[in-house]
């Protein structure tokens, strides 16, 4: 496992802040020459600590005007039931992240579509019909004041 020492921790703060800036910005930013910043990050990404970079995107100019995060819970405890429900969701465009979770329910799931209309017709058409789902529970985002997601 690498260490992740202070200027790892420096470094990796600010690629999540911004992914594309130069090697040059980034090793004055952490206080590094510029080579031996571009062998941490190197390294970083070899190690798989950095698993890849992302463009981040505005839901409302790709006309998602409708997020969810939707608790499914399964009728059927068992192992070939949740993978049978995992491959359904991965098929599901919709659906921008699946996590398996402890609690009284078993998925937790972030579903972006147009409108509640699109939103009821996936509820409806595509999750509520996979034969392992017993209980469908919908909180609707209204607002996200804080999301670093990338």
């Amino acid at each position: 496992m690498m260490k992740i020492d202070d200027i790892n921790h420096r470094i990796l703060r600010e690629l999540s802040r911004d992914g594309r800036q130069s090697n040059l910005d980034l090793a004055e930013k952490v206080g590094l020459s510029p080579s031996a910043c571009l062998r941490r990050v190197q390294e970083l990404e070899r190690s798989g600590v950095i698993k890849g970079y992302r463009a981040v995107l505005d839901p409302a100019l790709l006309g998602i005007g409708f997020i969810a995060y939707v608790t499914v819970g399964l009728n059927s405890h068992t192992k070939p039931s949740q993978e049978a429900f995992e491959r359904a969701i991965s098929r599901a465009s919709q659906v921008t992240e699946c996590h398996n979770i402890t609690g009284t329910v078993e998925y937790l799931l972030r579903v972006e579509v147009a409108d509640l209309v699109s939103y009821k017709h996936w509820h409806t058409d595509v999750l509520g019909v996979l034969p392992q789902v017993q209980s469908i529970t919908t909180f609707v985002v209204m607002d996200s004041p804080k999301d670093l997601r990338a």
